[in-house]
């Protein structure tokens, strides 16, 4: 498995807003940036905004790190871009591609490029919105575009030829990188890497099953089945 992993060119960013988590995650060499959401904030329980960020930007040291703006007006979340920026060079702002009426982030994307401001531009779905992203973003800081491979799947969608386009597209600036975000199964570092992603967001779950990436198969059947019969040993069932 080391050898697979080894052989990997794609960073691992691990995605959470556990600290205790992430202290863990940052011993880990694999392990080359963060990446949190408020939705991930609030499942870990998190209610101060500011005292979470700098406790995580505490832990990672001069890895990357992307925290998400919040608000529902261009203005307000212009400010909040910038004040998530002045808190460190490592830090990427995340920029969802709409705001959640719908009206896409490009004009506050241009405003903060011709500021400085190193984005994540998140939660797309579609190569258009990749495309228009690229547009304003081309040849400013440095920058990422999360295209969500999951959410393209949840919806009945194969993710590879969108992501394999969309790396085409990214691959022709010289300020961005993709990322594969909200991965379901390790499959998708496979796929990832295959297609020429830069990056790829992994959950505390899917860091754990990385050591099955090139297990091989009947070794693989041979402990699922001595699994099955251990728990029904353990449950001590009788027929």
């Amino acid at each position: 498995m080391s050898e697979y992993l080894d052989g990997l060119h794609i960073k691992f960013f691990a995605d959470g807003a556990d600290p205790s988590a992430i202290a863990a995650q940052v011993r880990d060499p694999r392990i080359r940036g963060f990446t949190t959401n408020p939705t991930l904030m609030r499942k870990a329980g998190i209610n101060d905004y500011e005292r979470f960020a700098h406790e995580v930007l505490a832990l990672v040291g001069d890895l990357p790190v992307s925290f998400e703006v919040f608000a529902d007006d261009l203005d307000e979340m212009e400010r909040q871009a910038k004040t998530l920026a002045s808190w460190g060079p490592q830090v990427f702002v995340k920029i969802p591609v709409t705001d959640p009426m719908g009206s896409p982030s490009t004009e506050l994307l241009t405003r903060l490029v011709g500021d400085g401001v190193q984005v994540n531009v998140t939660a797309i779905l579609t190569l258009e919105q990749v495309a228009s992203v690229l547009d304003v973003l081309r040849d400013g800081p440095r920058c990422v575009i999360s295209v969500f491979a999951g959410r393209i799947a949840d919806a009945g969608v194969d993710p590879v030829p969108i992501m394999a386009s969309a790396a085409e597209l990214v691959s022709a600036t010289n300020n961005a990188e993709l990322l594969w975000a909200s991965p379901r199964e390790v499959l998708n570092v496979v796929q990832a890497e295959a297609i020429g992603c830069d990056i790829i967001t992994m959950t505390e779950d899917l860091l754990a099953k990385l050591p099955l990436l090139g297990h091989d198969l009947t070794q693989f059947s041979l402990e699922t089945v001595q699994m099955f019969h251990r728990d029904a040993a353990a449950a001590g069932y009788e027929l």
